[in-house]
């Protein structure tokens, strides 16, 4: 096909014509700008996917579904746009529940496409039929069925609209039999919502009660990465002089070079952040719902200001109040509202004009503490984790070399990260001691399983990233648990060229899981012990590079070597770091309670 055949098949044929319901599928896919799309080829939507290619629509076959749907979650979360998963009907489709579910806490415009068993067999258990609406119902915010071949194009388009007014996921669930035939239709026009900054009454409330603010602190969440919004929520601070902390998991939504910048809040989140917001008498939560786990005590600090007056702003108002009292609500995009806050503050006298020199000392010395802090932390030091230490220095790793402490890892990691850089971490201990050290200057930067929770997300997650930017280095962070459930997809990158790189934390235990154990239940590890082979090894009998580290002194290197042959050579490969068993602590702390024993054969299980 010549380029001009190819760029000729990608306009969208105009007014009301003949053609089958496969042709109507595609070319509204075309119409919203579909170039990729994720899954695992079926014969339930073959006659579709035979015109995918022509059409410039390349499906990417996945070793497993849900990588597929983490796959459409990284495209669409660096993008911007729309991520696209498809499978077979059934078992294809269940597959890809979780990453959908996933997709929904992170507010992604994934569309997946369920095809369905035909209709005139459902209902007699046929051949991989189930009910595949209510699998998603609780993780998209539309499903649109398709109820007739004529209404083909009309639901797809309203799937993709749909997913990006609402931000998350959709459904567009069509009967097998219903790609065949011919209709008239018209391609509709993606419709785009203008987002606008709320209201005039709550905007105004809330300049006049930042005007008396005289420590304002602005929460920066992953609504203003998404209204590509950051250049805006930076004009505001500066105006107020207001210390910045992102929100849990959303290290991407402020730069941290900027002085302001003070960390993200949440497990393993940053002292200097806490602090400050401790402080504050008003607090601006810029796109962000305030979840309840990521503003929980951290670092033995109940650090949430309970006195502070809330500014809560986000495009969802089912949001505003939901998780935090607050004073004032606005239902506006998070660009837009803070456009409107620093326009009415402009020119006005305000209360913490006159503390502005001191205020940012006071975060410059939080900061440096802080990082001061994270440089001598070293190792874990409570109880458990110092007797792993200990253990671990008459152990050697199956490379001969030493165990490593997890924290000084994730420094050098940290030193050796290229510009530009997207991380992905899947949910875990050391990955999500991560977060202290995981810093980014442009949005779009940084993936994390959010509320959902869920393992083997990273290394699937960044690889739709990777598709949507091959031009940024992308860098997958897993222990040796999650890193079971997805590593299989190591073979997808090899054999589609989409070249990532895999940190591996090789501590021999699902750590998360294991701490909770440590601290409520006297140390009795029941399935918490991972007895694995070399992940390097794997790594390259799927055809990736591997690359076992067993020297702190060899983390740098072997990380801009990795990167330096994903972005020059094409090549995907995989860190394998031995990492001693110390743990940080636990993730559920506020969700478990010390065990008590009523039967008498259970008492000393306590």
């Amino acid at each position: 096909m010549s380029t001009q055949d190819s760029a000729d098949n990608r306009k969208v044929v105009q007014g009301k014509q003949k053609m089958t319901p496969s042709e109507a599928f595609v070319e509204t896919m075309v119409a919203n700008g579909v170039t990729d799309m994720f899954g695992i080829m079926g014969s339930a939507f073959m006659d579709a996917m035979d015109i995918f290619a022509p059409a410039g629509i390349r499906l990417i076959p996945v070793v497993h579904e849900q990588g597929a749907a983490h796959m459409a979650d990284g495209y669409a979360r660096v993008s911007g746009r729309h991520g696209m998963v498809i499978g077979q009907n059934g078992p294809g489709i269940s597959n890809c529940v979780t990453g959908i579910a996933a997709a929904y806490w992170a507010h992604s415009p994934v569309v997946i496409v369920t095809p369905e068993a035909g209709t005139t067999g459902i209902g007699l258990g046929g051949f991989q039929e189930c009910k595949q609406l209510p699998m998603f119902q609780e993780f998209t915010k539309y499903q649109g069925h398709v109820t007739h071949p004529s209404r083909m194009a009309e639901y797809t388009g309203r799937c993709f609209d749909r997913a990006m007014s609402e931000m998350g996921p959709t459904q567009l669930n069509i009967p097998r039999d219903y790609f065949y035939g011919e209709i008239e239709c018209e391609i509709p026009l993606p419709a785009r919502v203008d987002r606008g900054p709320g209201g005039s009454k709550s905007l105004d409330e809330a300049a006049e009660l930042l005007a008396s603010a005289k420590f304002p602190v602005i929460v920066s969440g992953g609504g203003v990465v998404m209204a590509d919004g950051v250049e805006e929520c930076k004009a505001l601070a500066e105006r107020l002089g207001a210390p910045v902390v992102n929100s849990y998991q959303h290290n991407d939504s402020f730069p941290a070079s900027h002085p302001l910048w003070c960390g993200p809040l949440g497990y393993q989140g940053s002292k200097a952040g806490m602090k400050l917001i401790s402080q504050a008498d008003v607090v601006i939560a810029l796109g962000t719902r305030l979840g309840p786990f990521g503003t929980l005590p951290q670092h033995g600090m109940d650090y949430w200001p309970k006195d502070a007056k809330i500014i809560q702003i986000d495009a969802d108002h089912k949001m505003l109040g939901l998780v935090k009292k607050i004073s004032v609500g606005i239902c506006g995009d998070a660009r837009e509202a803070a456009i409107a806050l620093t326009e009415r503050l402009s020119g006005r006298n305000l209360e913490c004009d006159a503390s502005k020199d001191s205020r940012l000392t006071q975060i410059r010395e939080e900061k440096s503490a802080w990082e001061a802090e994270l440089d001598a932390w070293t190792h874990e030091k409570d109880a458990f984790s110092l007797d792993a230490i200990e253990e671990a220095k008459d152990e050697k790793p199956f490379s001969g070399g030493e165990y490593l402490h997890p924290r000084q890892v994730l420094r050098e990691l940290e030193k050796a990260m290229p510009e530009d850089v997207m991380v992905s971490t899947d949910i875990g201990n050391i990955n999500s001691v991560a977060h202290s050290y995981l810093r980014f200057d442009r949005p779009r930067s940084f993936f994390a399983p959010m509320s959902f929770g869920n393992c083997g997300y990273a290394l699937p997650t960044i690889m739709g990233a990777k598709t949507a930017a091959p031009e940024r280095p992308a860098i997958a962070y897993a222990g040796d648990g999650a890193w079971g459930m997805s590593l299989m997809e190591i073979m997808t990158a090899v054999r589609h060229d989409i070249p990532v790189t895999a940190v591996v934390f090789h501590n021999r235990q699902w750590g998360a899981e294991k701490k909770n154990q440590v601290e409520f239940y006297n140390r009795r590890f029941v399935a918490g012990e991972l007895d694995n082979e070399s992940f390097a090894e794997i790594a390259r009998s799927m055809g990736a590079e591997g690359i076992t580290v067993d020297r702190l002194e060899d983390v740098g290197p072997a990380l801009k070597k990795a990167i330096d042959m994903q972005m020059n050579e094409g090549k995907t490969c995989v860190i394998e770091v031995m990492c001693t068993r110390e743990l940080g602590d636990p993730f559920r702390r506020d969700a478990l309670k010390k065990p008590v024993r009523l039967l008498e054969k259970y008492q000393d299980y306590v």
